[in-house]
């Protein structure tokens, strides 16, 4: 699998509702963190995830996270 396209060096801080999101795993996406199906013909294919709760979630924008689709700061060491 070919490595995805990095955005941005940091979280995409967004206030969130419930309910379910794509997150754009591909990087590809001109509406970020969210996937607008800019992933066709690649490898890629976004992760859908379910907000329980209202808050601020912090979406991996580096694209690299080991708790995709979840910023877990491994930006900071690319």
């Amino acid at each position: 699998m070919s490595e995805p396209k990095s955005p941005q060096m940091k979280p995409y801080v967004k206030d969130e509702e419930p309910g379910k999101r794509a997150w754009c795993a591909c990087g590809l996406s001109a509406n970020q963190p969210y996937c607008d199906g800019s992933h066709k013909n690649t490898d890629f294919k976004p992760v859908i995830t379910e907000i329980k709760e209202a808050g601020k979630v912090a979406w991996c924008g580096c694209k690299r996270s080991g708790n995709k689709p979840f910023c877990d700061g491994t930006h900071s060491k690319l």
